[in-house]
């Protein structure tokens, strides 16, 4: 035996192969022809197969097609249906060469056949070849995984950064950003949002002021109340923020635009920069603008103290109708436990 040979030998040696057969002649000799190289496991009928993959994964399934009560196309079509067993290779047993079977085999998610009479070269060929490209697939598939993670706390780094940039004099801004985000998302999954789009949106929510990084100094932090000018171009941080945000075709920065724009509407009309009204204001802009005013509320700043959560809460029935859309009012004090749970977590990291 090579030394390349041998390696290969050994580095396949811990794994488990599942004989899935009714005819007691084939498993034993497919059990001759593994043995020696990996752990065999055995089952008689397709029920007993999926009992065994559930308790103990196997790393390939050698599966026979013509069985009684539960044939392979079905054990198959279960184990490819479920997230934990869907990367399990499978390779057919068959005394058939009929392309319609082929054809429903490879579709089902198969990765062979092999046909019967059974050969042991043949056999361990497949088998091996199978169980490197499953471990291949593994690795590249945990490497896509670690990557998304560092890509996603990467995205979150940036929108944190682009946030605190947008309020660089706020001193909690961070906290503020990502408590109101949490809200947000809360929201938007209670009223039946997609778990993609909430995940958006909770990216999207905190860069909703992007836009005050083009109003002057002297009018974000004016220690006397705005003039009407003043108020005049303070409104313009939502403008400004769309801007910017539009200019990618992203998803993500495509909501936060729609968000940026929209956050200061009101569900009565009398909000900016366009005195949208109703269902014309965007859901997203009308869950992060209730979501924003809560999250103010329950602050605690240099020039108020911090409402209590129920104080909040009253506030915000009350402007149910003129400031905010009265079902998404219904639908916050509706989860009125979570945003405590909410506020609380994100409290307790100080």
């Amino acid at each position: 035996m090579n030394a390349v040979y041998e390696k290969e030998v050994n580095s396949l040696k811990n794994k488990k192969v599942l004989i899935v057969d009714d005819v007691p002649r084939n498993i034993d000799l497919l059990k001759d022809i593994l043995t020696e190289r990996y752990q065999v496991q055995i089952a008689k009928s397709g029920r007993v197969a999926l009992d065994i993959v559930h308790r103990s994964q196997p790393d390939l399934i050698l599966l026979d097609i013509m069985m009684p009560d539960m044939n392979g196309f079905e054990v198959c079509e279960r184990l490819k249906a479920d997230p934990k067993t869907a990367d399990i290779p499978i390779i057919f047993l068959t005394a058939m060469t009929d392309i319609q079977h082929e054809q429903r085999g490879f579709a089902l998610g198969c990765v062979d056949f092999i046909t019967k009479p059974i050969t042991p070269l043949t056999t361990l060929s497949r088998v091996a070849t199978h169980l490197k490209l499953a471990e291949e697939n593994l690795r590249k598939k945990r490497v896509i995984e670690q990557t998304t993670r560092e890509l996603d706390s990467s995205l979150e780094s940036a929108i944190g950064m682009l946030g605190e940039i947008s309020q660089i004099h706020d001193t909690d801004t961070g906290v503020h950003m990502w408590r109101m985000a949490d809200y947000c998302a809360a929201l938007a999954r209670a009223i039946g949002w997609e778990d993609e789009k909430v995940e958006l949106l909770k990216l999207a929510a905190p860069l909703h002021d992007t836009g005050k990084v083009g109003i002057p100094h002297s009018i974000l932090k004016s220690p006397n109340k705005l003039t009407e000018d003043e108020w005049e171009v303070m409104r313009q941080h939502t403008v400004i923020g769309h801007q910017i945000l539009i200019k990618s075709e992203a998803p993500l920065f495509q909501l936060a635009a729609e968000v940026a724009l929209g956050h200061h509407e009101k569900w009565d009309g009398s909000g900016y920069p366009a005195g949208l009204s109703g269902d014309a204001i965007p859901q997203s802009a009308r869950i992060v603008s209730l979501a924003d005013v809560f999250d103010a509320l329950t602050m605690e700043r240099s020039y108020k103290r911090s409402w209590t959560i129920e104080e909040s809460f009253e506030h915000i029935q009350q402007s149910s109708g003129t400031h905010f859309d009265p079902e998404l009012v219904d639908c916050f004090l509706h989860i009125a436990d979570e945003l405590r749970d909410i506020k609380a977590k994100w409290s307790a990291r100080g």
